[in-house]
């Protein structure tokens, strides 16, 4: 049996955070039961797909990914290589998220 303490043990996550946002502004999170190494493996393949289908206990959730402009993963894909994949990148600015109507500013 390993020495040590639990705090020092670590497992990996077997669920992975999904951020859609639309065309429209709007965003929305999901979380699928993958582990994010399992997730990168499908990613291109489920991007490629017209329609994706999340069943959660009190509903079915379709997202059509034409009308889906970026899609952030948590954790990171750290496994993802090759062209256009830049490692170790640091986000500078914050993203403004919804800010359209708030503080006088307008689109």
């Amino acid at each position: 049996m390993a020495k040590g303490s639990f705090a020092t043990m670590q497992t990996k996550p077997t669920a992975t955070q999904l951020t859609f946002y639309y065309e429209n502004g709007q965003a929305e999170t999901l979380s699928v039961p993958i582990a994010a190494d399992q997730l990168g493996q499908q990613l291109q393949q489920m991007l490629n797909q017209p329609w994706l289908t999340f069943n959660l206990a009190e509903q079915t959730v379709m997202i059509s990914t034409q009308k889906v402009v970026k899609v952030e993963i948590k954790p990171a894909l750290t496994q993802l290589q090759g062209e256009g994949v830049f490692s170790n990148s640091q986000r500078v600015t914050a993203l403004q998220r919804g800010a359209a109507g708030r503080l006088g500013i307008t689109p």
